[in-house]
């Protein structure tokens, strides 16, 4: 089920203070990159991840692609910075950011 804008703006409120925990290179999505992207969302549901191309186009498509293998909602997106969130009804309080931050 797609977010809604007040969960948008809960979650950009939130992932305003998180730092990037996955990267994305210039040379584009690699397998290790997609599994630890996975085991973030599962972790914390809401992340950051940066991507290091210089292309905004190029960003875009990794973006994308990103989103489609993770089944990741973006929530936002500021130039290199995207913010995703998956739900994970079975992560603790203390690793899920939504849960810590959301009070």
């Amino acid at each position: 089920m797609p977010l809604t804008s007040a969960q948008k703006k809960s979650f950009r409120s939130i992932g305003h203070h998180l730092d990037p925990v996955v990267q994305i290179s210039e040379n584009g999505i690699t397998e290790g990159a997609l599994n630890e992207l996975d085991r973030a969302l599962n972790d914390h549901e809401l992340i950051k991840v940066k991507l290091m191309s210089p292309e905004r186009d190029e960003r875009q498509e990794q973006l994308t692609q990103i989103c489609e293998s993770s089944k990741a909602e973006l929530v936002q997106k500021i130039g290199k910075m995207a913010l995703l969130y998956r739900r994970n009804p079975q992560t603790s309080d203390r690793l899920s950011n939504v849960r810590r931050f959301s009070e």
